[in-house]
């Protein structure tokens, strides 16, 4: 190596973190925000408003905690997927990835047959506040589901052609961030202002 390259080299550092890691983590970074600020909101009007535990009962807790179980899963698949890229088995990653996308379908499917219930039954966006912010939360969650499975199915079609086999690191990242919030959306309102 010469010393021109060697002083050039000394300019720059090696990142410590893999620029695609870091990069997934800013986006998730603004992305709490958004769902932060969602969820500060809907708190603080909750709490200016204990006539929503009336409204809030014909949410259908069976169907959000199916939900949740089935998140939860496909959490657990996606960590397998990544666990079979580090030990060198891609075909395993893809069928544990296929799983994942199955089960964020699945999802997708349970919310649309509870919206369908619910707006039969008259309980619109706007019904009242509650409502509002129900349909506004679950629907802006719902397409980040809609995202991540963009997302999955776009990395198994490299995956398959045998590129980017980091990227399922990436996109696992991003579909643990959509199970956590899930996570605080269900309680928050399904549970919560029923008590």
């Amino acid at each position: 190596m010469s010393e021109a390259q060697a002083a050039t080299m000394d300019r720059y550092e090696v990142p410590s973190v893999v620029t695609g890691r870091m990069g997934m983590w800013w986006f998730l970074a603004s992305e709490i925000v958004i769902f932060g600020g969602a969820l500060v909101c809907y708190l603080l009007s909750r709490w200016h408003h204990p006539d929503w535990a009336e409204s809030a009962a014909h949410t259908n807790e069976v169907i959000g905690l199916i939900n949740t179980v089935v998140l939860l899963t496909s959490s657990l698949t996606m960590v397998l997927a990544h666990d079979a890229i580090h030990h060198a088995q891609p075909k395993r990653a893809l069928r544990l990835m296929g799983v994942t996308v199955l089960l964020g379908v699945c999802f997708l499917g349970l919310k649309a047959l509870e919206y369908t219930h619910e707006i039969q039954e008259g309980y619109t966006p706007l019904k009242n506040l509650f409502w509002s912010y129900y349909y506004f939360l679950t629907g802006l969650h719902a397409l980040h589901i809609v995202a991540g499975l963009v997302a999955i199915v776009t990395v198994m079609r490299g995956l398959a052609k045998g590129k980017n086999s980091q990227r399922v690191e990436y996109v696992g990242i991003y579909w643990h961030f959509v199970d956590v919030v899930w996570i605080f959306l269900f309680p928050l309102l399904y549970l919560a202002p029923k008590i």
